[in-house]
């Protein structure tokens, strides 16, 4: 039976040979951990024998005592019931504005049905309990996903749902059954990407298969050599084998027409011959197979080239953790099939760009799940932080500021899901003509909007907002990491140029 004390008792104990305190209606016993507080002693003997509920909730999350319960918690007030709930692994967020509209439960919503809402529930408790934990170590240490992980992911069918709808789904036990993969469609498809990215870990969010995410549906739409395609795609959604996209070059980012890596064939025409480096290309330390933008005799052409003699790789160190496994690519003298050709020779450049939209798409998921994070964050804070004898919400200057946030992340979730609808109505061609547009615009504003969030964020909290431990740490992530979902897949301005660009073409003249 659970032990209670009187007020009174716990007051008693206030030398450092016994200090206890109350927090949320629970005594702790604190003696042993006065040396061990990350924060010091000192900060402990100022609460020792009092209530120091304010004081901890001031500075800390419940998770902190989540951490800890267990070793020093020693019993409750007697006649007092602890008040702050702990979220069970996939919960819902009972903060305002935490989740999107449609998994709040006083709204409706005509896109989603129960195979999305069962989706969603096996996706976040499987983020919760598996994801989580190693992103954030991984995201530390710098070290890259680990097998294990990924064998889960291929085996419950997550690695092929982060491909989109598609004939690979087709009789895959998806999350234990949460949705038949024949009725996987893109909002679906929106779930899992927008669940995946609650680990809060940027560079690890890369790691976890991204290259594979926007590499293997260009060889499932393009590469022509049937065998090979099964095999290789059975390798990676299997977890067997990883791939990346290798596009992008010191010379050539959202230029992919000034690429100069090359690619020649030899005078049997049974092979090419690829010469040239790459640049950022995520999973590139650890991929086997490299989808390859190349320039060849008449044009840009796209090659899967396989990991072996000639090919090598280099970590790049950039602004987030290098578990993302980002790397400069050589290619020397390497000898490639002519049956590893996607799509048409020297036509290459339609299938980078149809391969880009859901890429891109994917990336809009992202941000924008990630802005609504910290704006929770951001609420959370805000309702917990004392400033000058007030809660921070009490603020009008700090209302201003999350309403603001919220009013961002609202609009950019409702063109997303808009864009969502579109896509599951029209086939992959259709996409491509009418969507690229769009999805730039999308994917540039959630990007702009995400800098304005981040800028807030962090002001709102302050010193923590630029600490990578502790209450801040996930405002600081954000703010260091945002800008590679506006460079990545495209920067802004080039998106923001395609989709006026995109709009002109289809501009009627008898406006003129």
């Amino acid at each position: 039976m659970a032990k209670s004390f009187s007020r009174d008792e716990v007051a008693q104990h206030t030398s450092e040979d016994s200090l206890w305190c109350i927090i949320d209606h629970r005594v702790y016993d604190l003696t042993d951990f006065l040396d061990a507080h990350p924060g010091g002693s000192v900060v402990l003997a100022q609460v020792a024998g009092q209530d120091a509920t304010e004081a901890f909730y001031n500075l800390h999350r419940q998770e902190v005592l989540d951490k800890y319960r267990e070793d020093l918690c020693i019993g409750t007030v007697t006649g007092e019931t602890p008040e702050v709930i702990t979220p069970e692994p996939g919960s819902l967020s009972p903060v305002p504005y935490a989740e999107p509209l449609w998994l709040r439960p006083q709204f409706k919503n005509p896109y989603y049905n129960d195979s999305h809402r069962r989706l969603q529930r096996a996706a976040r408790e499987f983020t919760d309990l598996h994801i989580k934990p190693e992103a954030q170590q991984k995201e530390q240490d710098g070290t890259y996903i680990s097998q294990g992980l990924i064998d889960r992911m291929a085996e419950n069918g997550l690695l092929a749902m982060r491909l989109g709808p598609g004939k690979h789904l087709h009789g895959l036990n998806l999350m234990g059954g949460a949705v038949d993969g024949k009725d996987f469609d893109y909002f679906h498809d929106l779930i899992v990407t927008q669940e995946l990215v609650r680990a809060n870990a940027r560079g690890f969010g890369d790691g976890n298969m991204a290259g594979m995410a926007i590499s293997l549906t260009a060889v499932q739409q393009w590469l022509h050599n049937v065998p090979l395609r099964e095999q290789v795609t059975r390798e990676v959604l299997s977890g067997q084998k990883k791939m990346c996209l290798a596009i992008t070059e010191a010379f050539a980012g959202s230029d992919v027409a000034g690429l100069r890596t090359t690619a020649t064939k030899t005078p049997d025409g049974k092979h090419y011959i690829v010469n040239g480096t790459k640049k950022w290309i995520t999973n590139g330390m650890f991929a086997d197979y490299f989808v390859t933008g190349c320039r060849t005799e008449k044009g840009f052409s796209v090659l899967l080239i396989p990991r072996g003699e000639g090919v090598e790789t280099k970590q790049i160190k950039t602004s987030y953790s290098t578990a993302a496994a980002t790397a400069f690519v050589q290619f020397e003298n390497v000898k490639v099939p002519v049956g590893n050709l996607l799509g048409e020779e020297h036509k290459g450049f339609i299938v980078i760009m149809s391969n880009f939209n859901h890429e891109r798409f994917m990336m809009a998921c992202s941000v924008i799940r990630m802005s609504m994070t910290v704006v929770e964050e951001c609420l959370k804070w805000c309702n917990q932080r004392m400033v000058f004898g007030k809660k921070l919400i009490e603020q009008p200057v700090m209302r201003q500021k999350l309403a603001r946030m919220i009013s961002l992340c609202e609009a950019n979730q409702a063109w997303l899901e808009s864009i969502a609808y579109q896509m599951c109505n029209m086939t992959y061609a259709q996409q491509s003509a009418h969507l690229g547009g769009p999805i730039g615009l999308l994917k540039s504003t959630a990007t702009r909007a995400a800098q304005e969030i981040a800028d807030q964020a962090t002001n709102i909290f302050g010193g923590r907002g630029i600490t990578q431990t502790g209450m801040g740490r996930t405002i600081e992530m954000f703010h260091r990491t945002y800008k590679f979902d506006a460079i990545l897949g495209g920067t802004e301005e080039i998106l923001a140029d395609l989709g006026v660009r995109q709009a002109m073409k289809k501009f009627p003249k008898a406006m003129l």
